[in-house]
């Protein structure tokens, strides 16, 4: 029996800004209903390697695989570019991306938000849209807020209606950005209970978060990222409980102190 491929591979993924090398020969890997979590300080590549996988920046080396398929490339180094456009599209279509900061439109009600993508960009039937919109927005807890529009929302609220707006898309997986680190810490916890929920559905999934709770929680596998490298990468148990590198150690002493 052929086993299926990844949802996301990505392989010596190199990426710099500039004379700045953000990621140094990056590996990972999201099966189908696997839950990853990218953890590491600020500037150890965490965001970046999202934003590679679903095309928003461009790499300099490196393999990116949707569903066993590679990113088509023309260029090389600095000059490389993805070579198919549709491809961008169906990749990006596909890997619904939820952003530290919402970004909300903030001129549409919180239902035409959910359901702009669908309708605009998969061309699919403003009806159907409209009744799966408000499924999503029940299953995050605000469909009572459908006809709101983002700054009658709070932080927590807003983040949870762009986690509509991911999940209408009916992606094959879900990146997000740190995604409860602009909220207070009760907000906070309004979404990480969305997000385990999300887990818990067996939803494939890669996290860049500083909320270690949470990703010992929802994790199949934990990487710890230092300067650009995979530094350590694991079970959660092994990660959280016993991390062999001393950087991870003193990153987590950190963390837990803080």
């Amino acid at each position: 029996m052929t086993e299926t491929p990844p949802v996301i591979q990505i392989r010596d993924l190199h990426k710099n800004f500039g004379m700045l090398e953000v990621l140094k020969g990056v590996d990972i890997t999201a099966r189908r209903g696997d839950v990853v979590s990218l953890i590491g300080s600020s500037g150890s590549g965490k965001s970046t390697i999202l934003r590679c996988a679903n095309l928003l920046e461009d790499s300099q080396k490196g393999d990116i695989l949707f569903k066993g398929e590679p990113v088509k490339w023309k260029g090389t180094g600095d000059h490389r570019r993805p070579a198919d456009a549709k491809q961008v599209l169906r990749i990006r279509t596909n890997l619904s991306m939820v952003f530290q900061q919402f970004n909300l439109w903030s001129h549409m009600t919180i239902l035409q938000n959910v359901m702009e993508a669908p309708t605009h960009v998969l061309g699919l039937d403003r009806t159907d849209v409209e009744a799966a919109a408000r499924a999503h927005l029940d299953k995050v807890g605000i469909a009572d807020k459908c006809d709101n529009y983002p700054a009658q929302l709070s932080g927590g609220q807003q983040q949870r209606a762009a986690i509509a707006r991911a999940l209408c898309m009916e992606p094959e997986a879900l990146l997000f950005d740190e995604p409860t680190s602009a909220l207070d810490p009760e907000l906070e916890q309004e979404v990480v209970r969305v997000i385990k929920d999300l887990a818990a559905e067996g939803r494939t999934m890669v996290i860049v978060t500083h909320d270690m709770k949470l990703a010992h929680d929802v994790s199949d596998h934990v990487v710890f990222l230092h300067q650009g490298k995979i530094e350590e990468e694991g079970a959660p148990a092994d990660l959280f409980g016993a991390p062999k590198s001393e950087r991870l150690r003193g990153f987590l002493s950190h963390t837990q102190a803080a």
